[in-house]
């Protein structure tokens, strides 16, 4: 049986700009991404703590270290500035797998600077 697993997050990041005008995704800080295990052009759900929405988009690298979390495209209508949301990846895993494992978690602050992480362990 394979099971489906939140394989990475970033909790509670601050939305520092949307653009309307875009072909749609999320730019993230790549430094973030790193962390949380994220790759460019992987599919992400955002959950819109400010306003209750839910859609899902796709990671583009943003600068290092600039603290970027930009909501680009139709998803622009969903987060705007200073929104706080929650970026979150998922994986399926066989049980064997998910002996060892363990979702990234990176947790930032208004910023978007890392607070704490809790880095994956797979098999």
């Amino acid at each position: 049986m394979r099971r489906t697993m939140m394989k990475g997050k970033i909790h509670r990041a601050t939305v520092t700009d949307s653009n309307l005008d875009y072909e749609g995704s999320i730019t993230i800080d790549s430094h973030l991404l790193d962390k949380a295990n994220i790759i460019p052009y992987e599919q992400v759900d955002i959950y819109n703590v400010t306003s209750g929405e839910r859609f899902t988009t796709y990671a583009i690298r943003g600068e290092k270290d600039s603290g970027v979390i930009c909501i680009n495209g139709a998803a622009a209508h969903k987060a705007r500035k200073g929104d706080i949301i929650i970026i979150a990846t998922y994986a399926a895993f066989d049980e064997k797998e998910l002996e060892n494992f363990k979702p990234a978690k990176v947790y930032v602050d208004g910023a978007n600077r890392i607070k704490s992480q809790l880095l994956q362990a797979v098999n």
